[in-house]
């Protein structure tokens, strides 16, 4: 990589495309993601739908994993799009949540074009099926969609039927009822599935023809058939809905909205909506990075807005796959990385967003004052692993860091967008008792927090991440409370960071070792018990701006994070920690390599810099994040150390965010360095 200033811009010989993780075969992602805060749907890299939750994102998932997916007969021939001999191509229409992706089927002698979106407001997903022939002869094409809904996760109980009123098919269950819809659909199947020895109305499918079975209850199926000639090498254009309501009445009057608008104007419309709204922040301007850099940042705040309820909810990730190893799943809100990405928000502009977080912070926080390890996404508590009790006796099931980095974001929201009634509408449900609380716990030895949960949910003890989110917590807590009038608080929130920041410095940063330490442990008389383990996350020490960057504590951390963590051989990457446990895959890198540790580095490289050629080793840090993308531009979790595939979830929205963070902090540096 080589650079090449001009005038007041940064340039870069880089590549034009992302380049898509290597050995990418992993079934566990979620290349393609659209939605709208109210139905998220997520397809597969064989462009199988796999993922359909409403009303809530995240909440419920209607598809639970199981396959719907498009299915083409020609010739006497059949193939499902999920199964093998596809040439497939995944991507997005630039800037914008509509997908365009391509299949070509070389026995069969068709290309297929599928753009599909959820409309921007209405709970509809809309996909339009362009089917080529390459054969160079006249043909007749038919063109299959397999409907396998468990409403509200179970099979128990649903009902699909024909409505030849709609001339659509109807899945209903309680408060659920979905409209399947086309054109003009030519032959349709409903049918039990998976019970009794009946495999689903996809396999009724695969001779070309549906029996038209009208109504069937129970664990069940549909299946629609569209027809359409096709001359040699010329094209049919097929749509196909989804109305997602709540009851029969909501999904008609989706239907008839899609046929007075006409599928594809709707289909136009959504993308013009979401090419202005990434566009519509106003917050850091990115518009001095090249091309490829604004085109990725862009795309992440898309991919970030699909995982956002509009309840307020910022859900970790949604991949149901995920399932498959822990009974257990990521479409939950944590507090950390939902405050981490509405931060991200705020400072892009979007704060329309973000102020519905901050809303469902103060109703989930207790009367205590401090938020639990994760919520469902309509509030509800969700599931955990951290317990009242353990050796000590009773214990606080908490990760500090959540309660800290809410208000830490709220204040950075109050600094951009300098409005005083909506922090002051929060003050006494959210900052004053979150603020008190963090005040109050504190181990009266050391003077640091008391023992929480890290931020990776693993080990109890005192963290320098927690300690660096609770300084930053305060002092935002402090200036607001300030700004709000009450000086008394303000000054007891600043001097209590003030006081914990000396804790900090005095007892988690290790002359002896030249860097922070992950952490301490209380030991039954009170001492502290040190862990020195190589961990990443002490990089909030800057991140939460703790110490500046250019502290020489956090350029010895940072160094030796670098060489410590760093994954060995041509992927690369920095992995959390050493001797990191999850989804381990092999012995000789010590973790699987995140995206976000890695983006941490870049962003220290980029907050230090003093020189545009400081940039370069974090644009590299950049560049190796972009690489290990999905070719969809998804982020995962993690990689694999030797073939950079994609490990746990994908799109994880925290890897987004970073990536945002990254890129806002590079176009700021760039304009105030020298040329």
């Amino acid at each position: 990589m080589s650079f090449r200033l001009e005038g007041a811009f940064y340039s870069a010989a880089l590549p034009g495309q992302t380049i898509g993780a290597k050995g990418w075969n992993h079934d566990v992602a979620r290349p393609l993601v659209i939605g709208n805060g109210q139905l998220l749907i997520c397809f597969d890299q064989n462009l199988v739908m796999r993922d359909l939750y409403y009303p809530h994102v995240g909440q419920l998932n209607h598809i639970v994993g199981n396959r719907n997916q498009i299915g083409i007969w020609v010739d006497e021939a059949f193939a499902w799009l999920g199964d093998d001999g596809w040439e497939r191509t995944l991507r997005y229409k630039p800037g914008t949540l509509v997908t365009e992706a391509t299949a070509i089927h070389q026995r069969l002698g068709v290309a297929l074009t599928v753009e599909a979106a959820v409309h921007q407001r209405e709970s509809i997903f809309m996909q339009r099926i362009r089917v080529r022939d390459r054969a160079g002869r006249s043909r007749d094409l038919r063109l299959f969609v397999t409907c396998d809904f468990d409403l509200d996760e179970t099979d128990v109980g649903d009902t699909a039927l024909w409505e030849p009123q709609l001339g659509a098919i109807l899945h209903y269950k309680r408060k659920r009822c979905f409209l399947v819809g086309a054109e003009e659909i030519d032959q349709y199947a409903t049918g039990r599935k998976r019970f009794m020895g009946a495999e689903g109305t996809w396999r009724d499918a695969e001779d070309g023809h549906l029996e038209g079975h009208p109504i069937s209850q129970g664990a069940v199926d549909s299946t629609i058939r569209l027809m359409a000639p096709l001359q040699p090498y010329g094209e049919a254009e097929l749509y196909q809905w989804l109305v997602c309501a709540g009851n029969f009445q909501g999904a008609r009057a989706g239907h008839r909205l899609v046929q007075e608008t006409g599928p594809g104007q709707m289909l136009a419309e959504i993308g013009r909506y979401w090419r202005s709204w990434a566009a519509s922040g106003g917050g850091v301007d990115v518009g001095n990075l090249p091309e490829r850099l604004q085109e990725a940042y862009r795309h992440s705040l898309l991919i970030i807005r699909t995982q956002v309820d509009n309840g307020g909810a910022i859900i970790a990730a949604n991949d149901s796959d995920i399932r498959d190893h822990n009974r257990d799943h990521y479409s939950y809100m944590w507090p950390r990385d939902g405050a981490l990405v509405a931060a991200t928000l705020d400072r892009a502009g979007l704060s329309a967003v973000t102020r519905r977080f901050y809303r469902f912070c103060a109703s989930a926080l207790t009367d205590d004052g401090y938020l639990l390890h994760k919520y469902n996404p309509d509030g509800s508590l969700g599931s955990s692993w951290h317990p009242y009790v353990g050796p000590k006796g009773l214990q606080l099931p908490i990760q500090e860091d959540e309660t800290a980095l809410v208000l830490w974001a709220l204040g950075a929201y109050y600094r951009a967008r300098q409005s005083q009634e909506f922090v002051d509408s929060l003050y006494d449900s959210l900052i004053r008792p979150a603020a008190d609380f963090l005040t109050a716990y504190r181990d009266p030895g050391s003077g640091l927090p008391q023992e929480s949960y890290d931020l990776w949910e693993e080990r109890r003890g005192i963290f320098t991440f927690t300690v660096a989110a609770v300084i930053a917590g305060l002092r935002e807590a402090g200036h607001m409370a300030g700004v709000l009038g009450d000086q008394r608080r303000a000054e007891r929130y600043t001097a209590a960071a003030a006081s914990y920041k000396d804790a900090l410095l005095r007892h988690l940063w290790s002359p002896a070792h030249g860097r922070f330490l992950r952490g301490a442990y209380l030991a039954d008389n009170g001492a502290l018990v040190l862990d020195e383990t190589l961990e990443s996350s002490v990089a909030g020490v800057f991140l939460f701006g703790v110490l500046p960057p250019d502290d020489h504590r956090v350029e010895a951390t940072m160094r030796s994070l670098e060489g410590g963590l760093w994954a060995p051989g041509p992927v690369g990457g920095v992995a959390r920690y050493a001797g990191d446990y999850y989804f381990r895959m092999v012995d000789d890198a010590p973790g699987n390599p995140w995206i976000i540790c890695t983006l941490w580095l870049a962003r220290w490289y980029i907050q230090r810099a003093t020189r545009r050629e400081d940039l370069l080793p974090g644009l590299k840090l950049v560049e190796w994040a972009l690489d290990r993308a999905l070719p969809t531009g998804v982020l995962p979790e993690q990689v694999h150390p030797h073939t950079g595939a994609p490990l746990s979830v994908a799109p994880l929205t925290w890897s987004h965010a970073t990536l945002c963070d990254t890129l806002q902090d590079l176009a700021e540096k760039l304009r105030v360095l020298p040329n």
